[in-house]
């Protein structure tokens, strides 16, 4: 059974002409709600939340974190039900994993449940890994207009397994789905909150089928479907920063990505 918990909603800090930012920042007109699956990220969480509060421009009046526990095994809950730093944040757990695809189904639901349509949806990886110097490009490109911003990655001491799945899940998406997206299975992205809900009531169940990592490439692919506007911005993707390793199997990913491109190429229709 799966329990979904909420844990204490602070106040989050309003920016300040946001003075912590290394790059530009942009000018809101709603607020952004950040969605972040993690599974035994208690070394790396503490670290996401400093990284976050150091950058109060990102969280204008109503912005809030959802972390989504995919059934950690260590003190990953623990951690933010007790958070009580200046953010707003919220605990969605899950008794057993299920995968990032269940884990950001329940994350953009509890997201879009009190959002409107003009904030945004931002998810990011837990193991702190995303360049959060980044976001304020990516959120004023989304505020230009654009109605999903991806990180299109620069790699730096990533695996070289990891650089290979990378470039050939984009090859293989670019070519059999006419995704034009260099990265497509990064979680590192901005969503234009009412593209995200007309894309969950078209789609219904459908938006995310896959469990696994997949689900990054199948929610874009799907995303494009609506004849959405898409962008990217590179960003440094540091596996250094990260401590522990990365929760993705190769193999079974590469099996999920052909299983979603079979099943989106029979029926496009219903995809």
């Amino acid at each position: 059974m799966t329990a979904i918990e909420y844990a204490m909603r602070a106040r989050p800090t309003v920016a300040a002409g946001g003075e912590a930012l290394a790059r530009p920042t942009f000018a809101p007109a709603g607020s952004n709600v950040f969605v972040i699956p993690a599974y035994d990220e208690e070394l790396n969480l503490p670290r996401l939340f400093g990284d976050l509060e150091a950058r109060p421009g990102l969280f204008p009046e109503g912005s809030r974190v959802i972390v989504v526990d995919d059934g950690s095994q260590d003190a990953t809950p623990d951690l933010v039900r007790d958070y009580a730093g200046p953010l707003a944040v919220e605990l969605l757990r899950f008794d057993e994993n299920q995968g990032p695809g269940a884990a950001f189904r329940a994350g953009f639901a509890a997201a879009l449940e009190h959002c409107d349509d003009d904030s945004f949806v931002v998810t990011l990886e837990a193991d702190t890994t995303s360049d959060l110097d980044a976001l304020p490009i990516m959120l004023s490109r989304a505020a230009a207009g654009a109605e999903l911003v991806l990180a299109s990655w620069t790699m730096v001491n990533v695996p070289r397994g990891r650089r290979i799945l990378s470039a050939a899940a984009g090859f293989v998406v670019r070519r059999l789905l006419g995704v034009e997206a260099t990265t497509v299975s990064s979680f590192f992205r901005v969503y234009r909150a009412s593209t995200l809900r007309r894309a969950m009531e078209r789609y219904g169940d459908r938006f995310i089928r896959e469990s696994g990592f997949a689900c990054k490439a199948e929610v874009l692919a799907n995303i494009a479907r609506l004849g959405a506007r898409i962008e990217e911005v590179p960003v440094d993707l540091n596996t250094d920063r990260r401590v522990g390793k990365s929760k993705m199997p190769i193999l079974k990913t590469i099996l999920a990505y052909w299983r979603m491109m079979a099943r989106q190429q029979a029926a496009p229709e219903l995809s």
